[in-house]
């Protein structure tokens, strides 16, 4: 079994190490070493160039590292007829859950405006109603989004969902495709971004959305860069609309240094953090999916051929 490896960043020797181990019969190359492309038979990868995939001939699979797979798919000269497999772990699941409570919890009892009066030296008593009467939108009922909306109603907040298709969870409001979302958003007073990114929901973050929020919203993202049109934002912002927003996702990462979110009062930018894969746990289900692969057996994470996400 061969195996090329690409993720960028400075933990590609010890992704080759940490697989290589878990895989003993595998032969594990790095992208910049020199290897027979024609031997290659999986592809683990981040966010590859576009056409490099194509390079590989005879590859059986490809693995995301990461739940999302928008970034195999973004590829115009991907070979479609390939497998692709996601990458999961309880952990993510945990990790999203409490940074999205935190950063609705943030929003809810207005924090960056204790903080900004702190800095002032002024002791500002800030009342915010209960939890129960604030109402907190999810946009993307999948794994996590269900999940983050599950644990914002146990709290107490009054939770609604939206989604594709029509889902039922306990103590949430669930909404269903396009002839709902306007009310959805009506009854939104934090909105977190939790859609998968496909073609009908890029650039979804957009003034006409902005505009059916209520008055003084507040937004998180915690999806993709994509979703969001950035000056539609910064708009919003500037005009009320939108009373803040924390980001975590962005159209380049790192995000650019002269980027406005950077100083903006209202924005809080996060580096991509709200749900990384721990990287042990992460490697230790890429070898079990691949042996499984390469056996015959059912995997969860395969994704279903033709899906976008």
């Amino acid at each position: 079994m061969n195996i090329v490896l690409k993720v960028g960043g400075g933990r590609a020797s010890w992704w080759k190490q940490h697989l290589s181990t878990l895989l003993s019969e595998a032969k594990v190359y790095l992208a910049n070493e020199e290897m027979n492309r024609d031997d290659i038979d999986y592809a683990v990868v981040w966010k590859p160039e576009p056409g490099w995939l194509r390079t590989f001939e005879n590859l059986k699979c490809i693995v995301s590292i990461g739940a999302g797979i928008d970034h195999v798919l973004c590829d115009p000269e991907l070979p479609v007829h390939l497998p692709i497999i996601r990458t999961t772990s309880p952990d993510l699941k945990v990790r999203m859950r409490e940074y999205v409570t935190l950063h609705v919890l943030r929003l809810h009892r207005r924090l960056p405006e204790i903080v900004a009066a702190q800095s002032a030296r002024e002791w500002r008593q800030i009342i915010e109603p209960p939890a129960h009467e604030r109402r907190v939108g999810i946009m993307g009922l999948g794994n996590l989004g269900a999940d983050c909306a599950v644990t914002l109603a146990a709290i107490g907040f009054d939770v609604a969902g939206w989604a594709r298709s029509e889902k039922t969870i306990d103590r949430v409001a669930c909404f269903a495709g396009e002839a709902t979302r306007n009310a959805f958003l009506a009854r939104s007073d934090i909105l977190v971004c939790m859609l998968p990114l496909t073609p009908e929901t890029e650039g979804i973050l957009n003034a006409d959305l902005f505009d059916r929020l209520p008055d003084g919203a507040a937004v998180i993202n915690v999806a993709r860069g994509q979703h969001l049109v950035n000056e539609d934002l910064l708009a919003a912002l500037d005009r009320g609309k939108v009373c803040g927003a924390t980001l975590d996702v962005f159209h380049v990462e790192p995000l650019p240094i002269d980027h406005a979110f950077w100083d903006h009062p209202n924005v809080l930018v996060t580096p991509h953090i709200a749900s990384l894969i721990d990287p042990i746990a992460g490697g230790e289900r890429i070898a079990e999916n691949i042996k499984k692969f390469d056996a015959g057996e059912l995997i969860a994470d395969l994704v279903p051929q033709g899906r976008g996400y």
